[in-house]
């Protein structure tokens, strides 16, 4: 690990904040000055979850050797096509690409090639792995973290916003350079290629068919009639949402749901009783939630929604000893070698082996228990080639004894 060192505030960018871009005159320029960069860029984008609908960009920061640094508007530019090109060859520097890559894509900016800060450090075993937490550890600096969860819809922005914005891409090169060292000098510098290569390749998540069911507190909701109400009130809120760019909590919180499926008031003023219902937006629209309720009440038997759906996965892990006493054997002896390994290689479990796929493995293992078969079966539920040669013949040999074939 990186020794350390005295800690020095980070507080302003090296070449001040600079104006936001946000024409199609300014963006111009500054693909241009871009283009003339040399070395990786650092990109980060802020949203407004939990304020709008969806997850968009509302500004999106770069920085790069020979460009200094660009705060780019998406609602005035939202088409970052031309820069995508002219970075189309260059390393694009994130922390916890994931979370960013989808927005940046419906921008229309795609990298090629990525460097994660995050996931490095979660290979190289550092503790905590934010980016506040990362900067101070490696390089020494502190960064004010304060405005992260702040509504970047808002415009004017304000100035100690754009600061901290600039601020978040101001040294992640560096934090890339020495993270990169770090993991060449381990031996996991390919190991986080692969990985970077599989964020980058992850498709997008496929919609729920019954996104209504992860309304929160709905295991209270014990009838079928109840569920109902529950799918009829989430259904007309996400339409409330979408239309007025909303975040679907502040049109309606989910405890209203849930009461209200608990209660099945039958008149406004039992939903105004209802404490939840009390907030202003959720009075505003008192009409469409009785409708809601009152659609669900009216629906016929066959067309109720059922208990629950089952997935197309293995069931929750602490129902296994009842219903299959053998798999949770495997799921328990599998989960000991991942344990170990992460502990020898300093790194989360989650991490050197996906928890889903040795649930999948231990649950539906292949015919004939062998370091080819379980190879196989973990690729083909997305295992990395660097995880496979650690942790399949392992795995092989701890499911072999199970089955009292000794060493496999």
């Amino acid at each position: 690990m990186t020794e350390e060192r005295t800690v020095e505030p980070l507080l302003e960018p090296r070449e001040g904040i600079p104006p936001v871009i946000a024409d199609a005159e300014a963006l111009a320029r500054a693909v241009d000055a871009f283009a003339a960069g040399t070395g990786p860029v650092a990109v980060d984008a802020e949203r407004a979850s939990g304020y709008r609908y969806g997850n968009r960009a509302y500004l999106v920061q770069l920085r790069r050797a020979g460009a200094g640094t660009a705060l780019i508007d998406p609602m005035g530019c939202p088409d970052l096509s031309a820069l995508d090109t002219a970075l189309s060859g260059a390393e694009v520097v994130l922390h916890a690409a994931s979370q960013d890559l989808p927005c940046l894509m419906e921008v229309g900016f795609k990298p090629r090639e990525i460097f994660d800060t995050e996931l490095a450090g979660r290979l190289l075993g550092y503790e905590r792995v934010g980016l506040g937490t990362m900067v101070e550890t490696v390089l020494g600096l502190r960064l004010e973290k304060g405005h992260s969860a702040a509504d970047w819809s808002t415009r004017p922005l304000p100035e100690d916003w754009l600061r901290y914005a600039a601020l978040d891409v101001e040294v992640l090169v560096e934090l890339r350079d020495l993270l990169r060292e770090e993991l060449a000098g381990s031996g996991k510098l390919e190991w986080a290629r692969e990985e970077f290569a599989a964020v980058l390749n992850t498709p997008p998540p496929v919609p729920r068919s019954d996104p209504w069911r992860r309304t929160s507190g709905i295991h209270k909701v014990r009838n079928v009639r109840a569920l109902a109400i529950v799918r009829e009130l989430w259904t007309m809120r996400d339409t409330i949402a979408r239309e007025s760019d909303l975040a679907p909590g502040r049109v309606l919180p989910d405890a209203a749901i849930v009461t209200a499926a608990l209660e099945g008031p039958r008149t406004k003023k039992a939903l105004t009783e209802i404490s939840a219902f009390t907030g202003r937006s959720a009075r505003r629209y008192m009409n469409d939630w009785l409708a809601a309720v009152n659609r669900a009440r009216a629906l016929p038997d066959g067309q109720l929604p059922q208990p629950s759906t089952p997935g197309d996965g293995p069931p929750p892990p602490n129902r296994w000893a009842d219903r299959d006493p053998a798999a949770a054997k495997r799921l328990a002896a599998a989960r000991a070698v991942v344990a170990a390994l992460a502990e020898e290689y300093r790194m989360p479990t989650e991490n050197l082996l996906q928890p889903d796929a040795v649930r999948r493995l231990t649950w539906e293992p292949p015919a004939d228990i062998t370091d080819e078969s379980v190879t196989e079966r973990l690729r083909s539920l997305g295992a990395r080639e660097w995880q496979l040669s650690l942790a399949a013949h392992p795995i092989t040999k701890a499911l072999a004894r199970l089955e009292g074939r000794g060493d496999s």
